[in-house]
Order: C-alpha cells, then sequence, then structure tokens
C-alpha cells in the first residue's frame, strides 16, 4: 500500500507536465485495455448485478475517495431500483443500517487503497449481524474479499500521485447498466422519473 506522498515522489515531483502527461495517458490507456479485458473474461460483474437485482433494500457504503464512487453507483441505480440507499451521506447513518437488517437487504460497499477504516468496520458488523456484502475493491487480499458473498475486484493503478478511476468508474458503469437491464420494472421507473423531473423543471432545457 502506498500513500498519495509516495505516489508523488514517485510519478510527479521533477516531471515536466508535458512528459507527465504522457505517462499519464499512456498509463491510462493501459489500464483501460486491462480492465476491458477482465470485464469480458469474468462474470464477476454478473455474478453482484444478480445480487443486486433480487434484494428488496440495497445500502451502498464507501467513506473517503470510495465515498464518491459509492454516491455514483447509488445515483445510477437509484434510476431503475427502488430501495437504493446511500450510507453516510447525513441522512442515513450506519447505526440505523446495522440496527435494522433484514432479510433480502444487501449491502454494497467500495473499498479501494488506502482502504478507510469505518468502511472496513461497518461492512464487517453487517455481514456478523447476518446481512449479505457486494464488495468492489482493487486487490484479492484486500480487507472485506473474505467476508463478500460477491466481489469485484478491480485495478486502479495510476502514474500519478492518485489513484486511477478509470477501471473503477468501467466496473460500476457496467454493475449498474447490467442490474437495471435485468430489473422488471426498470423502464417504468425511468420514464416515470423523467415525468416528474420535467415537473419539477430540474434540468435546463436545450436549445
Amino acid at each position: 500500500m502506498t500513500t498519495p506522498a509516495e505516489r508523488f515522489d514517485r510519478n510527479v515531483q521533477r516531471r515536466s507536465a508535458k512528459v507527465l502527461k504522457q505517462r499519464v495517458l499512456e498509463q491510462q490507456r493501459a489500464e483501460f485495455g486491462k480492465a476491458l479485458a477482465w470485464a469480458a473474461e469474468h462474470d464477476a460483474i454478473e455474478r453482484a448485478a444478480a445480487l443486486i437485482v433480487s434484494a428488496r433494500r440495497r445500502f451502498l457504503l464507501g467513506y473517503g475517495k470510495s465515498h464518491g464512487y459509492a454516491s455514483l453507483l447509488a445515483t445510477d441505480l437509484s434510476g431503475g431500483l427502488s430501495g437504493v440507499h446511500l450510507v453516510g451521506d447525513g441522512a442515513l447513518r450506519p447505526l440505523d443500517v446495522l440496527g435494522d437488517i433484514r432479510q433480502g437487504d444487501l449491502l454494497v460497499a467500495v473499498s479501494m487503497e488506502r482502504y478507510r477504516r469505518e468502511t472496513v468496520e461497518v461492512a464487517s458488523a453487517y455481514v456478523r449481524h447476518g446481512g449479505d456484502l457486494v464488495l468492489i475493491t482493487d486487490a484479492e487480499d484486500a480487507p472485506l474479499a473474505g467476508a463478500a458473498t460477491a466481489r469485484i475486484v478491480i485495478g486502479a493503478d495510476s502514474a500519478s500521485f492518485a489513484n486511477s478511476p478509470t477501471a473503477v468508474a468501467l466496473a460500476l458503469h457496467l454493475l449498474a447498466t447490467l442490474t437495471i437491464a435485468s430489473s422488471k420494472g426498470a423502464g417504468r421507473r425511468l420514464r416515470d422519473r423523467d415525468a416528474l423531473a420535467a415537473e419539477l423543471g430540474l434540468y435546463v432545457e436545450e436549445g
């Protein structure tokens, strides 16, 4: 496990903008290619999607940078599914989730290096109390890997000081797409939400 400061010293410091840009672009091209090949060859995303679509309530969890990924996935899933809840966003506390685990509930945790203690502790407690866990992470031996009912392990290497979001965003996009595609009521829900968004004037009209 490396820190942002260590990656800065190794990858960024004393490099010109032109050299650094080229290095990052080349590394990201390679990383995206590996992610595409992994997704084509493995069925981890399909297994996770099946669990999510069959769940009664879906809780999304992640702290630090992983909270952004969890929020992105929650937003996409809620477009076509009911019962999607983002934990730790101020409205839903981990204690509330742990105190009300019901049959058919599912926790989807995003936990990327460096692995935040809050994510590990809350997800571990969730499993201990009988809940099922889908884990999205970046290493086979990452914390929570052994506790997950299903896990998606996707790389996040980078030539920058920050771990790359490229492969993670691809995995989340595929996961949301496959989940919504297999949900019987997704089309109706998406159309209803479009109508409500137009009624409320949520978006700027084109033209």
